[in-house]
């Protein structure tokens, strides 16, 4: 680790066997081997609640630590309270999603034709129906469109709809984010762009041009669903209000400089995507009347249908970036795949739970939703780490988990770290999680869960403060230092 670790860090690593063989001279002579005590590696070590009394993180601190293949906890401090896990709630929901879907599974999204093809004339409706992709694109969009003229579709006689019934129809994730927070977005069977629209202005000569599109890195359709007005006033930034079947939203004209961009979240996602797949059809010469849900399945033959990735692939890519209406989705899939009866995110998640109850032995599981976000979910850190530590779960999950860099002591990314760690992140005001795989040099490999929360500090929260309140950002940067001291020191007793 060169001069990145503190001497106290890298003698504790060395003393299990975890510094590499360029870090130190070889002995000059043989040494008889002597009995080695258990828990090599605590004496150079810091102890956990000497790590969480020098890390100053206030609130709660729950941890676990478990060896893969076995059933019990090596070490734990508090690990038996149950803590809001935040994002880190997606592996399980990977999990989940991965029993009753599996990982080949793909989602379709459909155009159907209500009627029968008459000179390329459909003699009906035309339907655009949501199969619960949750990566549909204004690319996959387009691409639907080229595949309705190339079936040789040229009009519709009757009604353009929009079907999202194959889930729930939610209107945000969690009703105490703020509404312009884009990672809080409607869910619906048929969802486009993770349910956002592109919100840009640019200064000019009579004030400011705005724009409101559902742009990909290949097109940019101006949508009317989403309405921006600019406001003469200093806050809120930004405020929201729906109006019949549109998303109407102003934004404070002190807050917007010479220009910028930002996304937004969606409130009407059927219509959305009904908007974006009109424009894309009128570009191959289909006229489509504007787009109105349906509540019906509709029923009719397939002209164009769009095939999603592999969920592994979606799964993956959930995990690295953490969207939250991925979890949302896939889990509400799951769930309708085990028979469950989903009326919301919190009854999906309830399954979701006792499935994890009589799987995993997960006890403790009291998800309010599938990605974490809802900040009454708790979770125990002991019961999360023993379910990781399962060999056959690590095996699924492990691999897909986003690879978490470590750092010296100088902040940067240390490269040369011995210990490589495989987790999933868990970030809310005041709440900081993390779990997952720690493995390096030694022969045990190692499962974990580390879960943070100053349920206080967060209950205080009101207002305006809930999107940048003060202490947040400390108490972030002081739990992901903790966070590492934590895995250094279970790499060194545990040998990593």
């Amino acid at each position: 680790m060169g001069n990145d670790v503190s001497r106290r860090v890298f003698l504790g690593l060395a003393a299990a066997g975890l510094a590499t063989p360029g870090w130190a001279n070889p002995p000059s002579r043989s040494l008889r081997p002597v009995p080695r005590p258990d828990g090599l590696g605590v004496v150079n070590m810091p102890g956990i609640e000497r790590l969480l009394k020098d890390a100053g993180v206030s609130g709660k601190v729950s941890v676990a630590v478990a060896r893969v293949g076995d059933a019990a906890v090596l070490e734990s401090y508090g690990a038996q309270s149950a803590q809001p896990p935040a994002s880190v709630a997606k592996a399980l929901t990977a999990l989940y999603a991965l029993q009753y879907l599996g990982p080949t599974h793909r989602f379709l999204t459909k155009v159907v034709a209500t009627g029968p093809v008459k000179n390329g004339v459909i003699q009906g409706d035309l339907v655009l129906r949501g199969g619960g992709d949750p990566t549909l694109d204004t690319n996959a969009l387009a691409a639907l469109a080229r595949s309705l003229k190339a079936a040789g579709i040229i009009g519709v006689t009757g009604r353009f709809l929009v079907w999202g019934g194959a889930m729930a129809r939610v209107a945000r994730i969690d009703k105490k984010q703020p509404d312009h927070a884009g990672y809080n977005p409607a869910v619906s069977g048929l969802s486009l762009n993770y349910n956002r629209v592109h919100f840009e202005w640019k200064r000019s000569a009579n004030g400011y041009v705005t724009s409101m599109d559902a742009r990909s890195n290949k097109y940019r359709p101006d949508v009317t669903v989403a309405k921006m007005k600019i406001s003469n006033r200093d806050v809120p930034v930004y405020t929201y209000k729906a109006v019949g079947k549109e998303d109407h939203w102003t934004v404070a004209r002190s807050a917007l400089a010479n220009g910028g961009a930002r996304w937004l979240p969606v409130r009407q996602p059927e219509l959305y995507a009904g908007e974006v797949f009109r424009t894309m059809a009128r570009s191959h010469g289909i006229t489509l009347k504007a787009p109105k849900v349906t509540q019906g399945a509709p029923f009719g033959s397939v002209v164009a249908q769009h095939q999603s990735l592999d969920l592994r692939t979606i799964l993956k890519g959930m995990l690295k970036y953490s969207t939250n209406i991925t979890a949302e989705m896939v889990g509400m899939a799951a769930s309708h795949a085990r028979g469950a009866q989903v009326t919301s995110l919190k009854s999906s998640a309830q399954a979701m739970n006792l499935w994890a109850e009589e799987t995993l032995g997960l006890q403790s599981a009291r998800l309010v939703d599938h990605s974490g976000l809802g900040e009454a979910s708790r979770i125990r850190a002991d019961e999360f780490a023993l379910v990781l530590a399962q060999a056959s779960q690590q095996k699924v999950l492990q691999p897909i988990l986003k690879d978490i860099a470590l750092r010296g002591e100088n902040g940067r990314v240390n490269k040369g770290h011995p210990l490589e760690v495989k987790a999933k992140t868990g970030t809310l005001h005041f709440v900081s999680a993390l779990a997952g795989y720690i493995s390096g040099p030694g022969n045990t490999e190692l499962a974990f869960a580390i879960f943070g929360a100053d349920v206080g500090a967060r209950e205080r929260l009101i207002g305006p403060d809930r999107e940048r309140p003060r202490g947040a950002r400390t108490y972030n940067s002081r739990s992901k230092k903790l966070q590492q001291k934590l895995i250094e020191r279970w790499g060194a007793v545990y040998r990593a």
